[in-house]
């Protein structure tokens, strides 16, 4: 008798009589297997990512202020016991963010083992009210890297400009935490393609940590899409990442976005966990 194992894992005895031809199969190289990640290893490394522009530790959570400039950079990351009571936490929390103004937001995830699913319980029956919910997705960074793109029109560097940011679109005018958050992180790149005018036709950014490459802010001008440019722009990012020592991908993608889904679909991209931002709403 023979014992085969399946690519499953799986291990089936046949007699040898049954045997035509066979192989050995060697395993996947590891540049391209799909990454493995705990919900805080990944949770850590996103926060490093989008970094606010003032926090304050409560036991293992965090609260981040950025002068309102999205609700990653201004709400509780809470990656474990913040030393008191929930219900003392969450009352701390509304403070803060009332002295400075802003509205009480905390970010929590579920769907990974190790994720928040009681935290979210707690936060609805204290009145907290969810406001939106994203995926937080990952892939081996090597595809992304060897994808047949043009990226002959990318330029890649580490200065954040000002026709950058008339490409971005998530703000009004820029203040000073807009620059601060998107500045921040281990090694930080902004791609860019020109467009006719000024504004450039597509934008990314890319923060490199250790084995992990996050992509953030791709966006493509609506008269330019459906040519490429996001998916040149990613694999721009994805090659410098990977010479930097980088074999993880990861981006955010919110759950109503179904173009960005499908083009992540098709670059490898699996969903490892949902986060949700919960905001304290007034009674």
């Amino acid at each position: 008798m023979l014992l085969i194992t399946r690519k499953s894992g799986d291990s089936v005895r046949i007699p040898e009589s049954a045997l035509v031809a066979g192989k050995v199969v060697p395993a996947a190289p590891a540049r391209r297997r799909g990454p493995s990640a705990t919900f805080p290893e990944l949770a850590r490394a996103t926060a490093r990512a989008w970094q606010p522009v003032e926090s304050e530790a409560l036991g293992e959570w965090t609260l981040r202020a950025s002068d309102g400039f999205t609700r990653r950079a201004n709400s509780v990351l809470p990656l474990g016991d913040p030393g008191l009571p929930v219900a003392d936490a969450l009352t701390h929390a509304r403070a803060w963010y009332a002295a400075r103004k802003l509205p009480a937001y905390v970010q929590t995830a579920t769907g990974a083992e190790g994720t928040q699913e009681l935290l979210c319980a707690e936060l609805d029956r204290h009145g907290w009210r969810r406001e939106v919910s994203a995926e937080v997705r990952i892939a081996a960074l090597a595809p992304i890297a060897d994808l047949d793109a043009d990226v002959s029109a990318v330029r890649l560097t580490r200065t954040l400009d000002e026709t950058w940011l008339r490409r971005y679109q998530r703000f009004g005018e820029p203040g000073p935490g807009v620059r601060s958050v998107l500045t921040s992180g281990p090694s930080v790149w902004f791609a860019s393609v020109a467009g006719t005018g000024e504004i450039p036709a597509a934008i990314g950014r890319c923060v490199v940590d250790g084995r992990w490459a996050g992509f953030m802010a791709v966006e493509v001008a609506p008269d330019q899409r459906r040519r490429g440019l996001a998916t040149s722009v990613m694999t721009a990012l994805a090659r410098q990442a990977l010479d930097e020592g980088a074999s993880a991908a990861w981006l955010q993608v919110e759950t109503d976005n179904d173009g960005a889904r499908a083009l992540y679909d098709g670059m490898g991209f699996a969903p490892h966990h949902h986060y949700h931002h919960y905001r304290w709403v007034e009674a």
